[in-house]
């Protein structure tokens, strides 16, 4: 299977002329019956080798891990009565051990194979041990550094850890930066852009102890934020040739969890039995949010609100007398609404791009697939 931004090199390097890659985009569009922009491609396989690689590095990156452990905890004398420091110690060669690995093994399936799933799983192998093990250093000497800052309340230690915790971020995300300029790939962004979404949060309510009551808030608006860079990521491939949409594909997928689940919550939707007004409010919102995946041309928003709408539906149809079968109509009602919404998604599209102006559909991915003479 090949992407767009597949096409998209072998242009660049002269394999193909730009009017065969455009050909072959009609071709496809016509053999669908619909724009290639619509697809919302992105590659995660590009063969059965991809998950034969991908299981192959899931299996070193854990004996990698373990044999890291094993190694600093005998460096330190781990023997079963230890204190905090040698065990963040030997976590601290663990993870250090996974991301060192992943990064190395990238340089030949990433960099060299551009394999797809064996990339996505590596950076997170690369991230998340960069992450565990510089936290780990930190929190190991957590105690210590607290001794030798005077720091006696419980606040002060908080805020100590939010320090850490802040620190450790920040990092996290420099090296995800560092993993971005050498490989490419295009998940690497919106995990960068997650990492400083749990910077900030963490730091808030570390420091602002108080704004723990408004953890959804924070969220929501964090979510918004990576919705906009996502869209900032869109708007420079309107017709998604290239790299870039996939790395809006991943920052859309990060930012619809941020913001579904924060409006929802604070909607409590699953504090209780919910009501007709409520269930109405929850499906009016699904709309919303379906006009607004019409209008940007990706269903990461649909997906992420998707479980809600089922339990107001669900409820909807319990509290009319349909209790043996509120599950099964749910899943009806649902099910078709989503596949008539895929069935006419161009056509609705249109009508919704149509009603918000010509200079923001000048911005937006195109409607129809732009022909070649």
């Amino acid at each position: 299977m090949y992407s767009e931004s597949d096409l998209a090199g072998a242009v660049e390097a002269g394999a193909l002329s730009p009017q065969a890659a455009a050909a072959l985009r009609n071709h496809v569009a016509a053999s669908r019956s619909t724009p290639t922009v619509d697809e919302e491609s992105f590659r995660l396989l590009s063969g059965f080798n991809d998950i034969f690689v991908g299981i192959a590095s899931i299996l070193i990156l854990v004996a990698v891990g373990w044999i890291g452990f094993y190694i600093g905890g005998k460096m330190v004398g781990l023997d079963g009565n230890e204190g905090p420091r040698q065990v963040g110690v030997a976590i601290a060669f663990g993870g250090f051990a996974v991301s060192i690995t992943s990064w190395l093994l990238a340089e030949y399936f990433t960099r060299q194979r551009r394999m797809a799933l064996p990339s996505i799983l590596l950076l997170l192998g690369f991230a998340g041990g960069f992450f565990v093990g510089f936290g780990a250093i930190w929190g190991a000497n957590g105690p210590w550094l607290a001794e030798q800052l005077g720091l006696t309340t419980e606040l002060q230690h908080r805020q100590l850890a939010g320090a850490i915790g802040v620190i450790t971020g920040v990092v996290t995300a420099g090296a995800a930066f560092l993993h971005w300029r050498r490989f490419m790939v295009p998940i690497t962004v919106a995990v960068g852009a997650l990492a400083l979404v749990a910077v900030a949060v963490g730091a808030i309510t570390a420091f602002v102890p108080a704004s723990q009551e408004t953890l959804n808030p924070m969220l929501l608006v964090a979510g918004v934020l990576v919705f906009v860079f996502a869209m900032r990521w869109d708007i420079s491939d309107r017709e998604r040739r290239t790299r870039r949409s996939d790395v809006a594909f991943w920052l859309h997928l990060a930012a619809a969890p941020l913001i579904a689940h924060p409006v929802f919550h604070m909607l409590g939707v699953f504090d209780g039995d919910i009501g007709a007004p409520m269930a109405a409010v929850v499906i009016a919102l699904y709309v919303a949010f379906a006009a607004v995946a019409l209008a940007v041309d990706r269903r990461a928003l649909l997906v992420s609100s998707l479980v809600y709408v089922l339990w107001a539906m669900y409820a909807l149809f319990e509290q009319s007398g349909a209790v043996e079968l509120a599950a099964a109509l749910t899943a009806l009602v649902i099910g078709s609404a989503l596949l008539t919404l895929s069935a006419f998604w161009q056509p609705m599209r249109r009508s919704v791009i149509g009603l918000l102006g010509t200079e923001l559909e000048g911005r937006l991915p195109p409607t129809q697939q732009m022909a070649i003479a």
